[in-house]
């Protein structure tokens, strides 16, 4: 297990880790909408995402001071006190937990900070893994969407969970949160 993961707000200096994860898997092409074939690219796309948080937050799950993934919240909608959570993990970091772990701090914090009550996901229903992070961070399934997503000339069908702030926790330890110039929290 990694020494020290933890959730926290991007920088424009993470844009070489960025890089790094999307060059070992460039599928995160679907999840981030865009290729990223160098670090300029990365620290475009860091920036432009630095902006805008009125609607959407985004955390870096980081290791030991490298950022090795994303916990997104995105489509927050204040009247309906609802959101969209995405997520993605660098190769190098897969199967530690730290998805379900920083899906349910992320989580934490849209209940508690961002005063909202209910989140949504959905993943491929061909990608199982994905699944087994929603389950284990508390999102109960609601059903499937077929043919939702595209990429390239392929459709997906997905699986919906969602999880509300008057469920229970989830049986996991939620990966601790650092705010923008601050310790842990």
């Amino acid at each position: 297990m990694p020494a020290s993961p933890l959730l926290r707000p991007w920088t424009a200096a993470d844009a070489p880790d960025l890089h790094a994860a999307f060059t070992a898997d460039p599928s995160l092409e679907y999840q981030l909408g865009r290729r990223l074939d160098d670090a300029r690219q990365a620290a475009e796309y860091l920036e432009a995402s630095l902006t805008g948080l009125e609607r959407r937050r985004s955390f870096a799950v980081d290791v030991d001071g490298v950022a090795v993934g994303n916990i997104g919240i995105s489509a927050i909608d204040p009247r309906h006190q609802t959101a969209w959570i995405s997520y993605w993990i660098a190769p190098s970091a897969r199967g530690l937990s730290l998805a379900a772990r920083g899906v349910a701090s992320a989580a934490a914090w849209a209940f508690s900070d961002a005063g909202l009550f209910r989140l949504e996901l959905g993943h491929r229903t061909n990608n199982p893994a994905s699944c087994r992070v929603a389950l284990r961070a508390g999102f109960r399934s609601e059903g499937i969407e077929r043919g939702k997503l595209r990429y390239g000339d392929v459709r997906f069908d997905v699986a919906t969970h969602a999880r509300l702030a008057s469920d229970p926790q989830p049986g996991i330890v939620p990966l601790p949160r650092q705010s923008p110039g601050s310790s842990t929290s």
